[in-house]
C-alpha cells in the first residue's frame, strides 16, 4: 500500500475517533502518532519534534500570560464599568462583545468569556430579559475576536507554523488582522442588530439564581417526620416546593426513594428543581446541608466551572477546604442530577453548575483563581494597582518585542512568561495549572501526523480534487471554499487537529491553483475560529449552553446566517487583498 494510502487511511480513523467523543482528543493525536510511527510514515528522529515546535511553546507562555492578566481583575473592573453605562440593550450588549472580542484577541477565549460573561447577564437581567438573549452572543463574539492575531487562538499559531515550514517564515503577529478583523466587525455587527433577537429566551429574566436548575441536599430528617403518613406528607411537602426527589442518603448508602421508605431517622434527601434553595428549604420545614454565610455580604452565586479550572477532577468539598470555610457549594446542577450521590462525592467536571454560598468578594476572588464562570452579578474585588500595571507592561511589552523589533515570538512570550512567574505575579501552583497540558500533548502529536499527509503525498492528491473543481474558479470561490470546508470540519473536530489537517490542503491547493499561499491559509485560520452552528464546536459555546437554557438547534438558528456572514466577507477581503 502507498504511503498516500497509508497516510489518508490513518487520517480517517483519527478524525472518526475525534468525531465520536469517546476517546480523549489528546489520546487520539498520540494514537496517531504511534500508528504513522509504526507505518513508516513518521520516522523515530521525527515523532517527537511536534513538541518542540515554536507555536507550542507561545502557546505555553500566552496562557500563563493570559491568566496572570485574568488574575490581576483589571478586564474584569473595565467590563463591570462598561456594563453600568446607560444605553439601549443592542448598543449596551454591543460595547460588551466589542470589548470581549478584543480581550479574546489577546488572552484565552475561555478566559475573556469568564470576564465578561457576570456583565452581560446583568445587563440582560437590567432589561427584564433572560441570559439567553446576551450569552450566545458574547461565545460568538469571543470565537471572533480569537481569529484577529497571531496568539488568539492555538489554531492561528499552528498555521502559523505550517507556513514556517512551507515558506520559512511564520505568519507575522497581525498579519492576519485586517482580514479577520474585519470579519469580527461585521459578525459583532450582526449579532448586534439581528443575531441576538434570534437567541433563545426560555427563562423569566428574573434572575441566574432563581431560574437555574439547582440539586442539594436537605435533611437529616428528625424524629418528629415519623408519625402517621409523614412520608406521604413529606413528599407533597416537595410537590408544592417545586422540587424532585432523586435518591435518599442514609449514611453511606445511596437509595431510591421506592426502596427507602419508610423514611428513617437521620436521613437525608438528594432533591432538584428550578428553585432557590433556600427558599424551598423554608416552605418544606427541613434543614439544608449548607449553613447561611455570617459575612455581612453573604450571597448565593450560581457559577459554571470553565475548561482549565484547577478544580477539574477534584470532590466538590474542595472548594470549602481551599477557603477554609469561608465558601460553601449549596447546590449542583443538572449532571449532579444524573449521577446521584452526595455532593461531596461528586467530581467536578468542566461545565458543571455550581451555587456557591458565603461572602460575595470571597466568591469573586475565588471564581477568578478557579476560574468559575459567575453566571450571578458579582461583588467587586480589591485590585492591585501595581502589580497590575507591572503584568500588563510585561505583556505588552512581549507583543511590542514581536511586532516591532522583529524578535522570535516564542522567545518574547517564554520571556515573559518567566519574568512573570519571578516576579511572583502568579502563584507557583497556577503557573503550571494555567495551561491546558492535554491541547499541548494534542498539538505536539498532531504536528508530525500532519507533516506526514504532506509528505506521502495524500495532500496533494485531495487537493488536486479540489483544485480541479475549482480550476477556473476565481480567488473568491477558492477561499469561499476553503472557509466552508474548514468550517464545517470544525464541527467534528478540535479546531487545532482541524487547522493543522486543512493547513496542509490549502498549501496544496494554493499551488495547484497557482494563487497565494497566505490567501489559503487565512481562509483555513477564518474557517477553523467559526464555529457557530452547534454547542460542541468551541468550549465556550458549551459553557453558555447550562446558563443560557440553550438546546442543540438553537445554535444554527443565530449561528448559520452568522456563518454565512463569515464567509462571505472573509473571501471578499481576501479577494481584495490576495488578487493580482
Amino acid at each position: 500500500m502507498s504511503p498516500a494510502l497509508l497516510s489518508t487511511f490513518v487520517l480517517a480513523a483519527t478524525l472518526a475517533l475525534f468525531a465520536s467523543n469517546r476517546v480523549r482528543h489528546d489520546l487520539v493525536a498520540l494514537l496517531s502518532l504511534a500508528a504513522c510511527l509504526l507505518l513508516g510514515l513518521v520516522t523515530p528522529e521525527e515523532a517527537f519534534l511536534g513538541f518542540a515546535d515554536q507555536s507550542v511553546v507561545v502557546i505555553v507562555a500566552v496562557l500563563i500570560i493570559g491568566r496572570a492578566v485574568e488574575l490581576t481583575g483589571a478586564a474584569e473592573a473595565a467590563t463591570d464599568r462598561l456594563a453600568s453605562l446607560k444605553a439601549p440593550f443592542p448598543i449596551q450588549l454591543g460595547i460588551l462583545l466589542v470589548a470581549a472580542a478584543a480581550l479574546s484577541a489577546f488572552m484565552n477565549n475561555i478566559a475573556a468569556l469568564a470576564i465578561t460573561m457576570p456583565a452581560v447577564i446583568a445587563i440582560c437581567r437590567a432589561h427584564d430579559l433572560p441570559p439567553g438573549a446576551g450569552l450566545m452572543p458574547l461565545a460568538f463574539a469571543t470565537i471572533l475576536g480569537g481569529m484577529t492575531t497571531l496568539i488568539g487562538t492555538p489554531a492561528n499559531l499552528i498555521l502559523s507554523s505550517v507556513r514556517n515550514e512551507e515558506l520559512g517564515a511564520p505568519f507575522a503577529f497581525f498579519q492576519m488582522t485586517p482580514v479577520a478583523i474585519t470579519v469580527a466587525a461585521a459578525g459583532v455587527a450582526y449579532i448586534c442588530v439581528l443575531g441576538w433577537r434570534l437567541a433563545p429566551r426560555r427563562d423569566s429574566g428574573a434572575g441566574a439564581a432563581k431560574d437555574a436548575y439547582a440539586v442539594f441536599e436537605l435533611g437529616p430528617l428528625s424524629q418528629t417526620e415519623f408519625e402517621d403518613d409523614a412520608d406521604a406528607e413529606l413528599i407533597e411537602k416537595l410537590k408544592s416546593a417545586k422540587l424532585a426527589p432523586l435518591v435518599v442518603l442514609r449514611g453511606d448508602r445511596v437509595l431510591e426513594l421506592s426502596r427507602a421508605r419508610p423514611l428513617q431517622h437521620r436521613d437525608r434527601l438528594l432533591v432538584g428543581g428550578a428553585v432557590d434553595p433556600w427558599e424551598a428549604a423554608k416552605k418544606t420545614g427541613l434543614p439544608l446541608h449548607v449553613q447561611r454565610s455570617s459575612a455581612k455580604d453573604a450571597a448565593t452565586i450560581v457559577t459554571v466551572v470553565g475548561y482549565g479550572s484547577p478544580l477539574i477532577g477534584r470532590p466538590v468539598d474542595s472548594i470549602r477546604w481551599d477557603t477554609n470555610g469561608d465558601v460553601s457549594v449549596l447546590a449542583g446542577g443538572r449532571r449532579a442530577a444524573s449521577v446521584r450521590q452526595p455532593l461531596s462525592r461528586l467530581r467536578i467536571e468542566a461545565g458543571d453548575q455550581l451555587s456557591l454560598h458565603g461572602s460575595a468578594e470571597q466568591i469573586t476572588i475565588y471564581s477568578r483563581y478557579a476560574r468559575l464562570l459567575e453566571v450571578a452579578r458579582r461583588a467587586s474585588a480589591r485590585i492591585e494597582i501595581r502589580s497590575t500595571l507591572i503584568v500588563l507592561s510585561v505583556y505588552v511589552a512581549a507583543v511590542a518585542a514581536s511586532v516591532s523589533f522583529g524578535v522570535p515570538t516564542a522567545f518574547s512570550f517564554a520571556a515573559a512568561a518567566a519574568a512573570i512567574a519571578a516576579l511572583r505575579f502568579l502563584p507557583s501552583k497556577e503557573i503550571y495549572s494555567s495551561v491546558d497540558w492535554s491541547i499541548i500533548v494534542l498539538i505536539g502529536a498532531m504536528i508530525p501526523v500532519g507533516q506526514s499527509f504532506q509528505t506521502s503525498g495524500a495532500a496533494e492528491f485531495f487537493a488536486t480534487a479540489l483544485a480541479q473543481a475549482l480550476a477556473t474558479a476565481p480567488l473568491f470561490w477558492a477561499a469561499a471554499a476553503m472557509v466552508t470546508a474548514t468550517m464545517l470540519l470544525s464541527i467534528f473536530l478540535n479546531n487545532v487537529a482541524t487547522a493543522i489537517i486543512m493547513g496542509q490542503i490549502a498549501i496544496s491547493v494554493a499551488q495547484a491553483l497557482g494563487v497565494s499561499v497566505d490567501a489559503l491559509l487565512i481562509a483555513v485560520l477564518i474557517g477553523a475560529s467559526s464555529d457557530f452552528l452547534t454547542p460542541i464546536g468551541h468550549q465556550n459555546n458549551l459553557l453558555v449552553m447550562g446558563p443560557g437554557n440553550y438546546r442543540f438547534i438553537d445554535y444554527g438558528r443565530m449561528g448559520a446566517p452568522l456563518a454565512l456572514i463569515v464567509i462571505f466577507v472573509s473571501a471578499k477581503m481576501i479577494e481584495m487583498g490576495f488578487a493580482g
